[in-house]
Order: structure tokens, then C-alpha cells, then sequence
């Protein structure tokens, strides 16, 4: 295992190094990079190329910019220097979780991405729980019930949610409940308050969850479909394997075959994609939701720094999140052999 462990732990370098890599490249061709974007508006014009026009004879739609000022900005941002130097300078501070600063904000990227935390927290860590904790007893009520009325009307139920957008179903919610044209019920923007400080403990968290109800709505409508189809599949797979027979044939009580036998195999692919989909809840926040209650989350974050061009930002984040998806993959891995001690590492190596 320590072997295994380490081998993985290993690869994540070179990993990282690819990812960090072509990313890096793709940005040197995006049109409207900062440089240009700064020479525009000294034009006070907007247009342009990615920051490798500069090789090629100079920015277009720069004319009538002095020179020498154009090499300020261009050393502001740091595009005096070759790409394979400025690649090599940003490992060189990755390395020791220096993400830099933004090129548009008065903050460093971390220090961004730590403010945008706690809305992408709030939203990933409550639709979790509560995609898991509706659609886990569902799933296995439904594979008890295969073929019934209640098997048929909560498919029908959940596959209608699966199919209506988030955003659609956030902007009819603030129309009938957030003051569009009915009534007012819930507050449009913000994770609480602005006298929140002044409130009492209950009042703290009813606030917190008031303010939550519509976005949480929005994204866990959608999401009971996927998790409820699985794990009634994986449970109706389970009961018809013939050790279930055989369990049966042995004068077993349906409750200690469904237990300590279905129960626990049929558990298997939930708990290991567990980690993953913890994990991952965090930092997949809908942009369109977080826009539409003006909820500032990473979400938000990324969006406005591909749209400005914040290479910092949007190298910073990529850099944070791959670190995360691939020790989240690892975490997987180990867990199918704690779930099942039939998984062997060799296996999975």
C-alpha cells in the first residue's frame, strides 16, 4: 500500500506539469490578453490579439501608444520576458504555493480564491447532503418496490426535476418568491444579512439557511435523478445474484439477507465514489446560480477571470484544483480496498 501510495503521490508532479503546461499555452493565443487590453483603453478603444502578437511586430490597434509605454505594461505584467521564462518563474512559485497576484484586483490569488470559499462551500457541502440523504433511501426503496406504483411516480417525479435547468427553475422561483410578481419571501442576493452579526445563534442560522433555501433548490432538483437511479440499480443487481438465492434457500429472514448481505455489496460503488463526490460538491458551483442571487463563489470567480484575462487567477485556481481531483482520485483508489478487501493495488496500479 505505502508503495502504491507513494507511486501515485509521484505521478502528480508530471500531472500537474502537463496540465499547468497546455493550459499556459492556450492562454498565449487568447485574444484580449491584459497587455492588449491596457493599450486598448489608453486608445480607448477595444480589440486585439493574444499576447504573442507582440512577437510578430507589435500589439495590434496600437498605434498612436508610445513604445516605451507599451514596454511599462508589458513589464507591469510581466510579458517582458520570454514564455518559456515566465513558465518556468510560475512552477518556480507553484511549487512553493505562491499563486501570485491579480493582475485586476489589490489581492493575491489565494487570498481570492479563500474569500470565494465559503459561498462554494456552503452550496457544495447542503446539496450534498441532502442529494445523498434523499437520494440513498429512495434509490434502495425504490429496488425494494421495483415495478410498483411508488417505483413509477417518484421516476417520474425525479426524471421531471432531471430535466428542468437549474436556472430556470431559479429564475421561476424569484419570480413567485422573491419578489418578482407575487410575494417576497426570500432574500435575492448574499449569504446573509446585514445586520447578521447583531443576531442570535438561532437567528444566525436561520438567516444562513434562509438566505440558501432557492440557490440549494435550484441545484438539488436536478441531482436526485442520477444518485436515485444508481444506487436502485446497483441494489436490484444485487438482489438478483444468486448468493441472495441461496441466502434465501437457507431459511435466512428477508431482513438479515437484505442487511448483511445486499446492503453492504450493493454499497460498494456509492461509498468509493464518495470521496470524489464530497469532494468535488465544493467546487462545482453553478455559475448561472451564483449569478442570478448574486452569490460571489468560485464559481463566479473563475468566469470573471477568463473573461478579464487574469492569468494569475486563472492559473492559480486550475493549479488548486487539479492539486485537489487528483489526491480526491487517490483517496478513491484506497478506498475500494477498504470497502472491499478482494481489490488489490496491484489491480488498480
Amino acid at each position: 500500500m505505502a508503495q502504491y501510495i507513494l507511486r501515485r503521490l509521484l505521478l502528480l508532479i508530471p500531472t500537474l506539469i502537463g496540465v499547468l503546461l497546455v493550459s499556459f499555452v492556450m492562454i498565449q493565443f487568447v485574444p484580449g490578453g491584459p497587455v492588449e487590453q491596457m493599450v486598448q483603453q489608453l486608445r480607448g478603444k477595444d480589440g486585439g490579439g493574444g499576447e504573442v502578437a507582440a512577437s510578430g511586430g507589435g500589439y495590434r490597434g496600437a498605434q498612436g501608444v508610445d513604445p516605451d509605454k507599451i514596454k511599462e505594461i508589458r513589464k507591469l505584467y510581466g510579458f517582458d520576458k520570454p514564455a518559456h521564462e515566465r513558465f518556468f518563474d510560475m512552477m518556480g512559485r507553484y511549487a512553493r504555493f505562491d499563486l501570485g497576484q491579480s493582475y485586476f484586483q489589490p489581492k493575491s490569488v489565494l487570498q481570492l480564491i479563500k474569500e470565494k470559499l465559503p459561498v462554494s462551500i456552503s452550496l457544495g457541502l447542503w446539496s450534498f447532503l441532502i442529494v445523498y440523504a434523499v437520494s440513498i433511501p429512495l434509490g434502495i426503496a425504490k429496488a425494494v418496490r421495483h415495478g410498483s406504483a411508488f417505483d413509477l411516480w417518484t421516476s417520474t417525479v425525479i426524471l421531471v426535476g432531471y430535466a428542468i435547468p437549474g436556472f430556470v427553475l431559479g429564475v421561476v422561483l424569484l419570480v413567485l418568491f422573491g419578489g418578482g410578481s407575487f410575494v417576497q419571501w426570500f432574500p435575492l442576493r448574499n449569504l446573509t444579512s446585514d445586520n447578521f452579526a447583531q443576531l442570535t445563534l438561532i437567528g444566525k442560522v436561520l438567516d444562513y439557511f434562509w438566505h440558501l433555501t432557492l440557490p440549494l433548490i435550484c441545484l438539488v432538483v436536478g441531482s436526485f435523478a442520477v444518485t436515485t437511479m444508481l444506487t436502485k440499480n446497483t441494489f436490484l443487481e444485487e438482489i438478483r445474484r444468486q448468493y441472495v438465492l441461496t441466502a434465501r434457500a437457507k431459511g435466512l429472514s428477508e431482513r438479515t439477507v437484505f442487511y448483511k448481505h445486499i446492503f453492504r455489496n450493493a454499497l460498494i460503488p456509492l461509498v468509493t465514489a464518495f470521496p470524489a463526490a464530497f469532494i468535488g460538491a465544493f467546487f462545482t458551483g453553478s455559475l448561472l446560480i451564483e449569478t442570478l442571487f448574486s452569490l460571489d463563489g468560485l464559481g463566479l470567480l473563475s468566469y470573471n477571470s477568463v473573461i478579464q484575462r487574469d492569468y494569475p487567477v486563472v492559473l492559480g485556481s486550475l493549479y488548486v484544483f487539479s492539486i485537489i481531483g487528483l489526491i480526491t482520485k487517490l483517496i478513491t483508489d484506497i478506498s475500494y480496498t477498504w470497502v472491499d478487501p478482494r481489490v488489490k493495488f496491484d489491480a488498480l496500479a
